[in-house]
């Protein structure tokens, strides 16, 4: 009787495992990214800082490619007040374009090596609701895309560095 029990046992176990889920890979890009460079191209090849000399960022992705983006120009002005709603024009204006951050999910199109972002919120409202395609490379421990070009002709291109 005990080798009946045990043989069933067995028998149920690997059905069980043999119904479950195939364990799924995690995102390639998962993981926390700090910035390294928010630069931009300009129309004649040149390279110049986009977010001042020592921006800021986080870019913090899940298993799923769910992720939240931050960059910020360190030279943003500091508000006279304590109150956004008591800023001056020029800080106002300081921190929205010292500022861009968006969330949303993200995929990889391998074959056209683009990252895909679908973005559903944003700093820049007219970012939201949009797919965004950037041209990307990553070697495991960085990874830089370029942003679409922008009215000017320039391109910026975002540098990040994997922290964990």
């Amino acid at each position: 009787m005990k080798t009946l029990t045990g043989a069933m046992v067995a028998m149920l176990a690997g059905l069980a495992a043999r119904d479950a889920p195939a364990p799924t890979s995690a995102f390639p890009l998962q993981g926390t990214w700090t910035l390294v460079a928010a630069d931009k191209i300009l129309p004649n090849g040149e390279t110049t800082r986009d977010y001042g000399e020592s921006p800021k960022g986080r870019l913090v992705v899940d298993a799923k490619g769910r992720y939240s983006l931050q960059i910020f120009k360190s030279e943003r002005l500091r508000f006279a007040s304590d109150s956004k709603a008591d800023a001056s024009t020029d800080e106002m204006k300081s921190a929205v374009m010292g500022s861009s951050t968006h969330y949303g999910t993200m995929s990889i199109d391998e074959r056209a090596a683009v990252l895909v972002f679908a973005i559903e919120g944003s700093s820049f409202p007219n970012w939201e609701g949009t797919i965004q395609r950037r041209q990307y490379t990553f070697d495991g421990a960085e990874l830089r895309y370029k942003v679409p070009p922008r009215p000017d002709g320039s391109i910026p291109l975002s540098v990040w560095h994997r922290l964990d």
